[in-house]
């Protein structure tokens, strides 16, 4: 995927940059696989707003991924490559075998008529699921499981992979993304090669209304609020927080502070924490 670059036309147009949207070959998605996709924006059945800074945006449906890849030992054939706008990664539409049409995400370097295939038994290749047992290590995989059976939860974003560092036992050591090392037990199953559309990373937003088409309300800091609306507002001029470390609106610190909990269950299987 290449980024297109904009000249300083308006103020809009300065520093934006957008995908060239080259790697896309349709615009329609597969109507079998697309859903109503109902957005609460923040709000609870009260009407209640309980997650600030949602609301607005354009109305999207929901296309059904394959995050389990549980159609064994059947080959799929990528048919398309399309565009969603629930998520960062391009998808991909494969044609199965048996006639059956499933979307997934769409791996680095995977063209039009490629064959992918799950399975214990699959060649490693790029947009094959196997067994991370399976998996030679040094390998770059993506869509992991954390529970076998549930489907890929982890590295899932454009431009993510993992990479299997050791096998011991029933676990599998992985270093993932965001520089963390954890253990997966061996039978979770995972796809080869590293998720689609690297450059999402880089694409500058460029004006403000764009995140209104996304479905993001403006954010307002709290040292310009006043004290009835947040702890750190008040004060004359451009006064500091006044307070010895930042905090939420409802007195909570933030800004750095580790929000993790140290009765987690998964805590056991992280080797390394991220950075």
């Amino acid at each position: 995927m290449a980024i297109r670059l904009y000249k300083a036309y308006t103020p809009g147009t300065r520093n934006r940059t957008v995908s060239t949207f080259t790697d896309i070959t349709t615009r329609k998605p597969e109507k079998s696989l697309i859903k109503k996709n109902h957005r609460s924006k923040g709000h609870n059945n009260r009407g209640i707003i309980t997650s600030r800074h949602r609301g607005g945006g354009h109305k999207k449906r929901y296309r059904m991924i394959d995050f389990k890849r549980n159609k064994l030992n059947i080959e799929g054939q990528v048919a398309k490559i399309e565009y969603d706008p629930n998520r960062n990664a391009r998808i991909a539409l494969l044609h199965y075998a048996d006639g059956e049409k499933r979307y997934i995400l769409h791996p680095r370097s995977l063209a039009i008529g490629s064959k992918v295939v799950s399975g214990p038994s699959a060649p490693i290749e790029v947009g094959n699921t196997l067994s991370l047992e399976s998996i030679p290590l040094g390998t770059a995989v993506h869509n992991i499981e954390l529970t076998p059976g549930k489907g890929g939860q982890i590295v899932r974003a454009a431009g993510t992979y993992a990479q299997i560092v050791a096998k011991e036992g029933n676990f599998v050591t992985l270093k993932l993304p965001s520089s963390e090392v954890r253990i997966v037990r061996k039978k979770c199953y995972a796809t080869i090669g590293q998720v689609g559309n690297i450059d999402a990373s880089n694409i500058t937003i460029g004006k403000a209304g764009r995140n209104r088409w996304l479905g993001k309300r403006p954010r307002v800091r709290g040292v310009v609020m006043n004290p009835i609306d947040h702890p750190h507002g008040g004060g004359e001029g451009r006064s500091p927080i006044g307070k010895p470390h930042p905090v939420t609106p409802w007195g909570k610190p933030t800004l750095g502070k580790k929000t993790r909990s140290n009765k987690k269950y998964s805590n056991k299987y992280i080797l390394r924490r991220r950075k």
